[in-house]
């Protein structure tokens, strides 16, 4: 009687294409939690965009690059007043961006910019590293 089976290179040859599979898979999977925070961060910013805008529509116009966004969450004092702020507030407290770091916020002239500095928290770079903008949306 013959005994049938699988010889050592066919093992292995099934070894090497489950791994490259596996690698694959693997690359595919860890690189979606880098997309999730890039959609994060986007949210964020259309999110601080329309409570910008609410700020506006009550006090006439954004908040300025020295009183920054937190100005949606307590009165801010200097220029522009803010004289018909909401005692509520605009938002509960201000996120900061998937990385850990604060959003940038930028008034010049009444065009208003926010900005994550990406994975890096670095102006500039690539891919998970690049800055994220309002202005990009």
């Amino acid at each position: 009687m013959k005994q049938q089976g699988f010889t050592l290179i066919e093992i292995l040859v099934v070894i090497v294409i489950l791994s490259i599979l596996g690698g694959l898979a693997a690359q595919t999977l860890l690189s979606r939690p880098d997309a999730a925070r890039v959609q994060a961060a986007q949210t964020d910013l259309r999110t601080l965009a329309a409570a910008l805008d609410v700020y506006r529509l009550d006090n006439y116009r954004y908040p300025s690059s020295d009183q920054g966004l937190q100005a949606l969450v307590e009165r801010p004092n200097g220029r522009p007043e803010a004289k018909n702020w909401n005692p509520s507030g605009y938002l509960k407290k201000l996120p900061q961006d998937p990385w850990g770091s604060d959003y940038l916020y930028e008034n010049t002239n009444g065009d208003v910019e926010i900005i994550s500095l990406g994975a890096d928290g670095a102006e500039g770079g690539e891919d998970n590293d690049a800055d994220i903008r309002l202005s990009d949306l």
